[in-house]
């Protein structure tokens, strides 16, 4: 039996006192497609441990959740794994395709504008060369067949380089006040388990459940669960280094069982200050280089707003405060991790049945219809975030089941 098990949750109170000020974040994400869940959850989710139970120093919950706060690793380098498996049907390929779109690549834009390569680690399996040395140089790469794609930061500038193209795409980094916050890597534990915490509240469950061994470092294992029956979410366990306090590795598991929906950690890191060539880059001779004045949008599409903050983490809609910017009409339903995001599209539901011909049909194929006191509609389901779209055009989203939905729209009536 792990020996830390028993140790007592923590409570809301007592995270609340530990990060004064933060916001708390809700656990449900609103997509606007389907298929946009996919890139949506990506700045929520992760995985565990690897073997071996070292022997430490015990510790409690709010004593492990401080030190995860005050981890202040400034320089690493190393291997990261990230695992994605939300249930996305199979479609032959436009699962894919719709994720880029969701993420802002249009027609004739770069293969290496970040906006819409990282929204590929939204689905399967990849590996990531990750390198950071304060807030003014990170590097990420991807590790694709016989081919790379990286983004690099380095003081201003911001590389996206796709080796199996040949493009480049060239922007500048964010200057915001939270500056060396905003150019953390996108794709670390640490940013997922930050996120995950902002989640506690009194509907959560906070304990400490052993020790592990993570890419060669002992660690703590701290897990996170919902106390609320109804919620997709089945546990988050991450594991942090006993030494420096940063997350190695962070799962999110379904309560539906099987295996992790997102699992992300270090195979191998090291602490010591990259060298200074990792962050130099130079187009190779014959690339087609896309400068982010010339690429006809916006400054939040740049590639410095993408690596700065977050890449495809940013196409999740925010929760708290912020999930409503922007969606007018935006109400939230229940509370804690069973809470829905609801608003009104103004159009007509989905097609489906006869009446939508061969589109009602194909998206009949893809979702439940269920009724209820607020009519009909349409249920998509992935492993972790379920939508229901009535109708009459409303749409219900969380973190939940499908039969919380429905009486979270019957609840909206």
């Amino acid at each position: 039996m792990a020996p830390y098990a028993s140790d007592d949750s923590t409570t809301a109170g007592e995270v609340d006192e530990q990060r004064s000020g933060r916001r708390k974040a809700a656990r449900y994400v609103v997509p606007v497609t389907v298929i946009g869940v996919a890139a949506a959850t990506i700045g929520l989710v992760p995985a565990l441990a690897d073997s071996g139970d070292p022997d430490l120093p015990k510790i409690t919950a709010q004593q492990l959740i401080e030190k995860i706060a005050t981890s202040d690793v400034q320089q690493l380098s190393g291997t990261v794994k990230i695992s994605t498996d939300l249930g996305l049907p199979n479609l032959g390929g436009l699962e894919s395709g719709l994720l880029s779109g969701a993420a802002g690549q249009g027609e004739g834009g770069s293969s290496a504008d970040p906006t819409a390569k990282l929204t590929e680690l939204a689905s399967g399996t990849h590996t990531l060369r990750v390198a950071a040395d304060g807030p003014d140089r990170q590097k990420l790469s991807l590790l694709e067949n016989a081919a790379e794609y990286s983004v690099i930061h380095n003081g201003k500038d911001v590389w996206g380089y796709d080796s199996k193209s040949n493009e480049v795409y060239h922007g500048t980094s964010s200057e915001s006040p939270e500056h060396g916050k905003d150019q953390q890597p996108p794709a670390t534990p640490k940013d997922f388990a930050e996120e995950a915490l902002k989640a506690v509240d009194d509907t959560t469950s906070v304990t400490v459940d052993g020790t592990a061994q993570v890419a060669g470092r002992d660690a703590y294992k701290l897990v996170v669960k919902p106390k609320q029956s109804g919620s997709t979410v089945g546990a988050i366990s991450v594991a942090v280094d006993a030494k420096t306090g940063m997350p190695l590795k962070f799962t999110l598991t379904p309560a539906s069982g099987g295996a992790a929906v997102v699992d992300v950690g270090f195979t191998k890191v090291d602490f010591a200050k990259p060298a200074a060539s990792t962050f130099d880059f130079t187009p190779p001779k014959g690339a087609k280089v896309t400068e982010e004045k010339d690429a006809g949008k916006g400054p939040e599409k740049a590639p410095g707003a993408a690596f700065g903050k977050g890449g495809p983490r940013d196409h999740a809609p925010k929760a708290g405060e912020d999930f409503g910017k922007g969606l007018d009409g935006m109400k939230t339903i229940g509370e804690g991790w069973n809470a829905v995001a609801t608003f009104d599209t103004g159009g007509e539901g989905v097609p489906s049945g006869g009446a939508g011909g061969d589109l009602g049909g194909f998206m009949d194929s893809l979702g439940d219809k269920v009724h209820g006191k607020f009519g009909s509609g349409t249920v998509f389901s992935t492993r972790l975030v379920n939508a229901l779209v009535t109708d009459d055009g409303k749409v219900y989203a969380g973190l939940v089941t499908k039969d919380a939905l429905v009486k979270a729209a019957d609840a909206g009536k």
